[in-house]
């Protein structure tokens, strides 16, 4: 599957790293041993793009993807063999999927291509499973349209938050972050800009889930491709549990589209690349962001061409490859080291080193469409 970076080729980088640590005097046997190894199809074969991922910490065999217009597909077996596990229901569009870290039997579904842009489907609302996807219950959000994002409280698989991405086409007021704490039951409205603004990205702290970060996004798609808008975002931060919202702003420009990271290892720290906005109608130049204190504070990491700065970070504009407007790269940060992030473009790219430099890890510029990333 092109569009995903599954468990399996994860595992694939965790082996090569044990090779590297062979002694010395096996230098020779580990170069032929790690230059047989190389990438491989895991499938599914079905659907194209995926921005829906999840997999199960507790049980590292288990991985779903959800696909823009393919249903719902599992594999218990490290990406060998795939199964739908969603084609009774109503709509085949997913945009987000979140496992319960507290109970894995427990996974929500959003759905609705998690990402607008010119090709996309839409679907009809919010998803839940409590029998791992044996069996689904239609739960809500009916009018949302497009879901891009689903936070569980890592404590309580009842308490969830729901980034709504809305109508692609005009304008609706159930968009932006909903907040259920009776396991999707019903859902309160706990951030929201207007009928415009889309709420495209969630995370919660995972050593305070009343700590809550959400970006939003301003935009509409055009039936004759090209002839949208684009407008103001931004990233907010909520530490009453999403109940009250403050936007982060010092050291970020006029942010138009935002994708977050938040480490595991340490969750003051996170990552966003932004779109910046150089007119109404219009993304000109997407940069890496870090934050060392909760989103209070960013630095620029890895600034885009034309921009000019003292503090220290790469000139390479490759891991920001794509301009934003829906192919915003997205960020997966090592649960073990702040300073190791991963950006999924037409490139994977990987760095060590909190931004200075960056290596290719798989794909081809111009051939490749890699839109998420999860690391168990």
């Amino acid at each position: 599957m092109r569009t995903a970076s599954l468990r399996g080729t994860l595992a694939l980088l965790a082996c090569c790293a044990s090779f590297t640590s062979i002694a010395s005097a096996q230098a020779e046997l580990r170069g032929d041993i790690t230059s047989g190894m190389r990438w491989r199809h895991i499938g599914p074969v079905r659907a194209g793009r995926a921005r829906a991922l999840a997999g199960v910490p507790s049980a590292p065999n288990v991985f779903y993807a959800g696909f823009d217009n393919g249903g719902v597909w599992r594999s218990t077996d490290y990406g060998s063999n795939w199964v739908p596990i969603f084609d009774k229901e109503s709509t085949g569009s997913i945009g987000a999927i979140a496992v319960a870290p507290s109970n894995p039997n427990v996974i929500y579904v959003g759905s609705g291509a998690g990402i607008i842009r010119p090709d996309l489907a839409v679907g009809d609302g919010m998803y839940k499973s409590v029998d791992g996807g044996a069996t689904w219950t239609h739960l809500g959000l009916r009018n949302s349209q497009m879901i891009a994002t689903i936070e569980i409280d890592p404590r309580n698989e009842n308490r969830l938050f729901v980034a709504v991405l809305g109508h692609p086409y005009g304008p609706n007021s159930e968009r932006g972050v909903f907040r259920s704490l009776d396991g999707g039951q019903s859902f309160e409205r706990v951030l929201y800009r207007d009928e415009y603004t889309s709420a495209n990205e969630l995370y919660i702290d995972p050593t305070n889930p009343e700590i809550v970060y959400a970006a939003l996004w301003q935009q509409q798609q055009s039936f004759i491709e090209g002839q949208g808008f684009n407008g103001t975002g931004g990233i907010y931060k909520s530490v009453d549990g999403g109940t009250t919202w403050k936007p982060l702003t010092d050291g970020l420009p006029i942010v138009q589209q935002a994708n977050l990271a938040i480490s595991r290892s340490n969750s003051n720290v996170l990552y966003a690349t932004i779109a910046n906005v150089a007119s109404s109608t219009a993304l000109s130049t997407v940069a890496l962001y870090r934050s060392g204190d909760g989103g209070e504070h960013w630095t620029l990491a890895v600034q885009a061409p034309g921009v000019r700065s003292d503090a220290p970070r790469t000139t390479d504009p490759r891991p920001m490859g794509r301009i934003g407007g829906g192919d915003l790269p997205t960020l997966a940060i090592d649960p073990t080291n702040e300073n190791v992030v991963y950006s999924a473009s037409t490139v994977m790219w990987r760095t060590e080193d909190a931004g200075l430099s960056w290596s290719a890890v798989r794909g081809a510029p111009g051939g490749d469409d890699y839109q998420k990333i999860w690391i168990n």
